[in-house]
């Protein structure tokens, strides 16, 4: 669910310090988008929530939210934004950081 070469990538890229920043930002700004998904999404900008939506998730190693992301995003620019499970993107994004912040938890413990 998640790809935590890539966290440890992001890490080592920005720095601990930046990493501690990032990581609550990217939480917020996904999240603004996901509420308001879940509030009842806006089959006109599907397409353009879900593209920001999967470059955040693979910013921060979200890959099966990013994978779900891009899937949606692909039927929604094909013109069939009423066939996207944004219930399942919702439930992943969850999942994912639920996952997500016990890795970080577990990492600062070590």
């Amino acid at each position: 669910m998640i790809d935590w070469q890539r966290v440890t990538n992001l890490r080592e890229e920005i720095g601990a310090e930046d990493f501690e920043e990032v990581v609550p930002l990217f939480l917020e700004e996904v999240s603004g988008v996901t509420d308001a998904l879940r509030a009842g999404p806006d089959l006109g900008r599907l397409e353009e929530d879900l593209h920001f939506l999967k470059g955040s998730a693979l910013n921060l190693g979200f890959a099966a939210f990013s994978n779900l992301c891009s899937a949606g995003e692909l039927r929604a620019a094909a013109g069939d934004a009423e066939t996207v499970d944004v219930g399942e993107i919702l439930d992943c994004f969850e999942a994912s950081r639920t996952e997500f912040e016990a890795g970080i938890a577990s990492a600062m413990v070590s």
